[in-house]
């Protein structure tokens, strides 16, 4: 990298970077042959085009269409998108495997109720726990030990003690505080309760906020629901009577993650590229992420008669918009020895974004430091400096996001795997100065359709998918002849002409401290 900004292998990185990147970009358009060796980066990145990953969109859209409009883990629509997803794989002449698990599924079916029936008749702020149960239940409040003055933490519904004296039938209304919000909802089923509502805490600066969490898991059938400091203190007014309803599905269900992998290639250092292939409840999830699913699919088609030096090994997860679990569980079934197998990782979650800006996971953690971000095991930084020296060499800027390990990366880097990636932006805001160098418009979220029904196929940009599919196609084809300036392991040939490196620095656009926004899929406190 430049010297404006150093990594800490930056040496390592200089020493063979010339064999690592080409300059100049090449038509995604053109076409390869079905049957061609796409063994360099410019006939992969040929072969890889914009209108090939668009078919499997439009396959992915009209799947989640068909199927309740959703293409969330534990929904036919997800498990048809598996079906899709194996197809094309067998077609391309891959073996691909898939892998079930069991996790916790949970849909909102209907926005929460919660209505002050008596005194003073009110309709209230609201909304469901995660893995609450289903019910209307009409009774008197009964409040839990809790604590108005907002002098201390509360630790309402943490014991079955504060239970003592509760009538069963009552709603119990429970302050957040000290333990999760599953044991308090547990603890209040056992003592009887018809339902649960769960208010912030008075020593909070956000007390007022409307208080919504998740359970952990299909723990408790009662209803639970949030609510604000002040709502909460109005509930517990002796003689109140309140109205908690919600419409749920709160169950154990089965889902899948897929693999295929090279049948060429050192099987000792694999390198491992993924995306998550489940959507939102709320939507078919085109951007987030049928792009980085269509993304690798595209590029597994192209690379199927390359005979790599490194084993490449391409993942679909499921149920990651539950928390990483497919990739979780995952890492957590290997041994130690097939971890240290794993050369590398490379992510790619939401490639598409309408108002795209191309941001490279900062894995030196240059500048986004401990407290801010995941702390990049050792080689991370080199796949960084790989994604901005490729954009430099073809003319485009590029960015740092938080290493956040809040996508599928984040079990990779928790056992010491090399990782990487790309995202275009979610729900935060395009500032002017990244209009300015990247395009689009500012004032607006990248990809205003984040988590909604709209991310359908109309909420991609093709012109962004096209940009960065060909820095996929050049990473994962790079890494798989030559991991070197990651791991030291690897040693093969180099798939662009040397002599063509081109030292890339990425931009730092003030005003944008979160890089995109952080793909938060820890949104939701536990207690």
């Amino acid at each position: 990298m430049s010297t404006a900004r150093p990594s800490r292998r930056h040496g390592a990185i200089a020493a063979t970077a010339a064999a690592a990147l080409i300059a100049g970009a090449t038509p995604a358009a053109m076409a390869a042959s079905p049957n061609a060796n796409n063994n360099t980066s410019k006939k992969l990145r040929q072969a890889v085009s914009a209108e090939g990953i668009m078919e499997h969109l439009r396959a992915l859209d009209a799947i989640g269409k068909a199927n309740g409009d959703t293409r969330a883990s534990g929904t036919p629509g997800y498990d048809k998108s598996v079906d899709y997803v194996v197809q094309k794989l067998r077609a391309a002449g891959y073996s691909p495997t898939v892998q079930p698990f069991e996790f916790p599924y949970f849909a909102d079916n209907a926005p929460a109720v919660l209505e002050r029936v008596s005194p003073n008749p009110a309709t209230l702020g609201t909304g469901t726990f995660t893995f609450s149960g289903s019910g209307d239940v009409t009774a008197a409040v009964q409040a839990v030990d809790i604590n108005l003055e907002g002098s201390r933490a509360s630790t309402s519904g943490c014991e079955s003690t504060d239970f003592a004296g509760f009538k069963a039938g009552n709603i119990a209304l429970i302050q957040r505080g000290t333990c999760a919000f599953g044991d308090k909802a547990v603890n209040a089923e056992a003592a009887g309760a018809s339902a649960v509502i769960i208010f912030n805490q008075g020593n909070s600066p956000t007390r007022e906020d409307l208080m919504i969490g998740t359970l952990g898991g299909p723990v408790t059938k009662l209803p639970v629901v949030g609510a604000s400091f002040a709502d909460g203190a109005s509930l517990a007014a002796a003689g109140t009577v309140a109205r908690v309803k919600t419409d749920t599905v709160s169950q154990m269900r089965t889902t899948y993650n897929v693999f295929a992998e090279t049948k060429a290639g050192d099987p000792n250092n694999v390198v491992m590229t993924g995306a998550h292939l489940d959507s939102v409840a709320a939507g078919v999830g085109i951007n987030d992420n049928g792009s980085g699913s269509a993304t690798i699919l595209e590029v597994a088609e192209q690379m199927a008669k390359v005979k790599p030096t490194n084993k490449v090994r391409f993942a679909w997860w499921g149920a990651e918009e539950l928390g990483l679990l497919g990739s979780e569980h995952y890492v957590a079934n290997l041994s130690e020895e097939e971890q240290k197998k794993i050369g590398l990782y490379l992510n790619f979650d939401m490639v598409g974004s309408p108002n795209y800006v191309r941001f490279v996971y900062d894995g030196d953690n240059s500048r986004y430091g401990e407290g801010q971000a995941a702390i990049g095991p050792e080689g991370s930084g080199a796949i960084e400096d790989m994604f901005h020296d490729y954009f430099a060499s073809v003319g485009l800027a590029s960015e740092e996001t938080p290493f956040s390990g809040r996508s599928d990366y984040g079990p990779f880097i928790e056992v010491g795997i090399p990782s990487g990636g790309l995202f275009t932006g979610a729900e935060d805001v395009k500032n002017a100065k990244q209009a300015e160098i990247f395009g689009g418009e500012a004032g607006v979220a990248y990809d205003k359709c984040y988590h909604q029904a709209c991310d359908d196929i109309s909420n991609i940009s093709v012109k962004g998918l096209d940009e960065m599919s060909d820095a996929v196609a050049h990473a994962i084809l790079t890494y798989a002849f030559d991991s070197r300036t990651v791991n030291g392991r690897g040693e093969g040939r180099p798939v662009s002409p040397p002599g063509q490196h081109v030292d890339g620095t990425p931009v730092n656009t003030s005003g944008s401290s979160e890089g995109g926004g952080l793909h938060d899929h820890e949104h939701e406190p536990e207690a």
